[in-house]
């Protein structure tokens, strides 16, 4: 028995001793490190062979040793273990070398509800490769480098990028979420409105995109300002785009946004040159009525303007020229998540005398027209000099913090720089300096928190400087003028989206405007500078609905602001919102709009015969007394028909604006500087019809005010307002072949109003000193009609694969004709009355040449 029990001892202990030297040797011979340069080595010795490679491929690397002792396995082993490419080019020379490519796959998912998403785009940027998802959200690629981006994209998705190098060497596959993109669109009613590039949104509003915008009778190149002059009810009664009027309301009455930063300055060359550059604009909004409750101030307008704000991949940028200037814009990639955006624009006007800088100067200089009253005929001979640039410049940086993080800054500088003077037949001169100057910068925050919940913070600062000095008669009197804006504001808003039905967007916005205007005279001594500072803190909510059929849209929402004067005042007011639009049929929608709006800055327009007619406008703020806080109302029905590239649509609208001063409405008689208070009402209409193929457009509009102001302390109190034209009509047509587009337009409008002298002696008012000019009653005179034909033509080609190019000509008053835009009247140094006449520009022409790369 013990002999039995020892045998099973010697037994079980020479078993375990086997085991013990076999997986003992296993482990030896598959998880032993070695260096893979040393067992290259090895190899060649043991199997006769040879290999080629690179040093500093291989001596870092480290492998375990194959338990094989087949050459081939081995060699696959080793091509596993380091993604090294192992080449046989006979039976005893081999090649290892690093392969750049790699094998990538991935599975695309929703990021919330984790379902897969068939039909995704997977790109590698910079290459021909690209492929869809399969119905199960999976994708594979091979050969791909392994320092290539991956771009992902799915309609309703945000697209993602994504390192090749990320997805390779995993399995299973790596899943992929894509976070859904929530940005809420407004349907378009009518997509080709006049010109490509131009739709009528859901809520009324005009939408221009500027990089498919087509194009407009008079324009070579996509001025923002000029462009929504071919809209109706939008025009410039003095051919400008600083003074633009909106459904009878003064230029100050427009809330102007750049990336949602205020603008206190809007043109050059004294508003017939938009200061902002249109080729990284990527979208502009016209609002007229129903503005949305995030929205404050600008109680005629708001103009909207938004830089392009997408990170892209690749360097893209254009330049240009005209007559006129010339600029450079672009925006260059950093990193895959960071961006820097930049445009650059001077004037040619110090250095290079064109026609069409001669005719714009001839329009901004126009004191040479002054004829004295006793005597039509005479005319002064008037020797000019002048100094004359602009420039403007714009950054912008773009950067994703993350898929639903977006960090933007914005830059603007906009200035106007002039040196003019006048020497008259008697050698006495007048000089006058003027520098126009707008900074601004600005930052926003966009966020994505939740499928259903985002919020947007904005904050910016922003300063406009006007600083002139005007000599009189060889240096005996001199005059200094400043008036200096600053804005800081901070905006947030939120958003929640209940259904695609229902959606409720709430915010706060503050805003402190600070605004300074001095003036020093040497003779007679006189000074005065005033400065005052306005906080406003506006809470605003605000309801869209859609019914389940979206034939009907109603947006309703109100704004509540607290404006403090830190001198005078305290006010609070409410501003309730309404645009609601209905389809009444597949082709037929109407739309009613409403809104209670307020502002508290202005424009004073004085001191005419100052700095020679040029700049005449300062900005001011509310007192709640002098200059009262200006509110408006307002209500619009609109009817719209679209079917088979026709377009009818008319609109009618009441507007009344309260809390006008005269000082800030531009009055030329007794009336200039009394600075009584009123208002003014409106009654229009808006008529557009259209039609439209893929070759031509073509429309006419009309449009029909009655505007009328109301002052009790004015003799009489009720008379046309200084911005009552009656009709206007535009008939244009435009037509596109290719790469070649035609346009032509036509446009009428009836006279503004004025005011004439007295008849005779009884003209001049000799017991006053100094002498002053007796008027008739206001406004009841009548300008001559206005008439106006203009003409552009651009063509598009390439200059490479990667170049396009694009050439314009145009021409503005092809007719020629002398249009009378305003008469004022002053008194000479004999007291005797003279007539200014201010005249719209004459034949214009301009010549323009683009790249965009």
């Amino acid at each position: 028995m013990r002999k039995t029990q020892s045998n099973y001892i010697r037994y079980i202990f020479c078993l375990l001793f086997l085991l013990t030297l076999f997986f003992g040797r296993a482990q030896e011979t598959t998880t032993a490190s070695v260096n893979l340069a040393s067992y290259l080595q090895e190899l060649e010795k043991e199997f006769d062979v040879k290999f080629s490679f690179v040093d500093n491929d291989i001596q870092p690397l480290t492998i375990s040793q194959s338990k094989s002792e087949i050459l081939e396995e081995i060699l696959n082993d080793i091509q596993n273990q380091t993604q090294l490419k192992v080449q046989k080019i006979n039976e005893r020379y081999y090649s290892l070398f690093k392969d750049n490519t790699i094998t990538i796959c991935g599975n695309v998912v929703d990021n919330y509800k984790k379902v897969l998403s068939s039909g995704a785009t997977v790109e590698v940027l910079n290459s021909d490769i690209a492929i869809l998802t399969d119905f199960d959200g999976n994708f594979l690629l091979e050969n791909i480098p392994k320092d290539a981006t991956i771009r992902i994209r799915h309609l309703g998705y945000r697209t993602k990028y994504i390192n090749a190098g990320e997805l390779t060497g995993k399995n299973p596959c790596s899943t992929i979420p894509l976070g859904l993109n929530y940005e809420v669109l407004d349907e378009v009613i009518l997509y080709e409105f006049l010109t490509t590039g131009l739709s009528k949104q859901a809520d009324a509003s005009i939408q221009i995109n500027t990089e498919d915008l087509g194009i407009l009778p008079g324009l070579i190149e996509p001025d923002v300002l000029q462009t929504i002059q071919a809209l109706p009810g939008i025009k410039s009664i003095d051919e400008t785009v600083s003074d633009i009027n909106v459904r009878g309301g003064t230029n100050d009455q427009n809330l102007i946004l750049w990336d949602g930063i205020k603008m206190y300055q809007s043109g050059h060359f004294f508003g017939l040159i938009s200061a902002f550059n249109p080729y990284l604009t990527d979208k502009v909004t016209i609002i007229k009525n129903g503005t949305s409750a995030e929205y404050g101030d600008g109680i005629s307008s708001v103009i909207s303007m938004e830089t392009k704000n997408e990170l892209k991949d690749y360097f893209f940028g254009g330049a240009g020229f005209n007559l006129i200037s010339g600029d450079i814009y672009g925006q260059v990639p950093l990193t895959k998540d960071l961006a820097f955006q930049f445009s650059a624009r001077r004037s040619t006007t110090d250095f290079l005398n064109t026609p069409t800088y001669n005719r714009f100067f001839d329009k901004a200089f126009q004191d040479s027209e002054v004829k004295n009253g006793n005597n039509p005929s005479a005319e002064r001979d008037i020797l000019r000099e002048e100094d004359f640039y602009f420039y403007d410049f714009t950054a912008k940086v773009l950067y994703d913090i993350n898929e639903y993080q977006k960090v933007r800054l914005s830059f603007i500088n906009i200035n106007n720089h002039l040196n003019y003077l006048e020497t008259i037949e008697d050698d006495n001169t007048t000089q006058s300096t003027l520098n126009q100057t707008n900074i601004s910068f600005g930052g926003s925050l966009e966020s994505q928190w939740t499928r259903n919940f985002s919020s947007y913070f904005n904050a910016y600062y922003t300063r406009y400087n006007l600083d002139a000095k005007n000599v009189l008669e060889n240096q005996v009197q001199q005059l200094f003028q400043r008036n200096e804006v600053y804005e800081r504001a901070i905006k947030l808003n939120t958003s929640y989206i209940f259904s695609d039905q229902l959606q409720w967007l709430n915010g706060y916005q503050f805003n402190e405007v600070g605004i300074t205007n001095s003036a020093d005279v040497t003779l007679p001594p006189y000074f005065k500078d005033s400065k005052s500072v306005i906080h406003t803190h506006s809470l605003y909510s605000e309801l869209n609905f859609t019914s389940l059929n979206e034939k009907l849209k109603v947006r309703g929402g109100a704004r509540i602001n607290y404006i403090e004067n830190l001198n005078t005042f305290k006010k609070v007011i409410p501003e309730p919102r309404l645009n609601i639009s209905y389809s009444l049929s597949e082709h037929i929608k109407t739309e009613i709009q409403g809104e209670f709006k307020n502002q508290t800055t202005n424009q004073k327009i004085d001191l005419e015969q100052n700095f020679l007619g040029i700049e005449k406008r300062r900005w001011i703020l509310s007192d709640n007394d002098s200059i009262p806080i200006t509110k408006s109302k307002q209500a619009s029905v609109g009817l719209n028909y679209d079917k088979q590239n026709l377009y009818i649509g008319i609109e009618g609208f009441y507007k009344t604006v309260n809390g006008v001063s005269t000082i800030t409405q531009g009055f030329q008689n007794e009336n200039q500087f009394n600075g009584e208070i009123g208002k003014y009402d409106v009654v229009g209409a808006e008529f557009l019809i259209n039609k439209k193929t893929a070759h031509y457009s073509t429309w006419l509009s009309y449009t029909y005010n009655v505007n009328n102001y109301t002052f009790e302390d004015i003799t009489p109190n009720r008379f046309p307002n200084n911005l009552d034209i009656r009709h206007h009509i535009t008939f244009a047509g435009i037509y596109t072949l290719k790469g070649l587009k035609l346009g032509v337009g036509l446009n009428y409008r009836s006279g503004k109003p004025f005011t004439e002298p007295l008849d005779g002696n009884e003209a001049i008012n000799t017991s006053t000193f100094p002498s002053t000019i007796n008027y008739k009653e206001p406004n009841s005179n009548r300008l001559p009609s206005y008439i106006r034909a203009d003409a552009s033509s651009t063509y598009n080609f390439r200059m490479g694969d990667k170049v396009k190019a694009t050439i314009g000509a145009s021409v503005i008053n092809i007719l020629n004709r002398k249009n009378i835009l305003n008469i004022y009247y002053r008194l000479n140094e004999d007291d005797q009355v003279e007539t200014v006449e201010s005249a719209s520009l004459g034949i214009t022409p301009n010549i323009s040449f683009r790249v965009k790369f």
